[in-house]
């Protein structure tokens, strides 16, 4: 079955995607990354009101093959962390795209993310 990349996502080459509602961006990690990761296990993600940082790490996510940094498509302010996500990790793997979305930050500049992969740039850099 082949993967799904949502349209109205961005994406980075590290994996993470981002949703841009206004100046609010959803941060979550791609269904191919959840794949190659396996059964995760544990999730460390920021505070409610840590700052983030485009192309900086923010977090990391454990499986039980490996243990990934996660990286932030923006720069802003976390205003929310999907805490269900942290107590039971692996329903992450259920609904990359919907329910197991990690963090909503308020972004600094919303541009930031026009330089992010389109769906079908980054399908093709992860399906070669």
């Amino acid at each position: 079955m082949p993967f799904e990349y949502p349209e109205d996502l961005r994406y980075l080459d590290t994996h993470e995607y981002v949703r841009l509602e206004g100046e609010i961006a959803t941060i979550g990690i791609t269904e191919f990354a959840v794949d190659q990761l396996g059964d995760i296990v544990f999730l460390d993600l920021p505070e409610v009101g840590d700052a983030v940082s485009k192309e900086e790490t923010f977090g990391t996510i454990e499986s039980v093959k490996a243990v990934e940094d996660l990286n932030s498509p923006v720069t802003g302010t976390v205003i929310e962390r999907n805490e269900a996500l942290i107590e039971s990790p692996e329903q992450l793997a259920d609904d990359p795209y919907g329910e197991g979305w990690l963090l909503k930050v308020r972004v600094n500049k919303t541009g930031e993310i026009d330089d992010a992969l389109t769906a079908n740039e980054y399908s093709r850099q992860v399906e070669g």
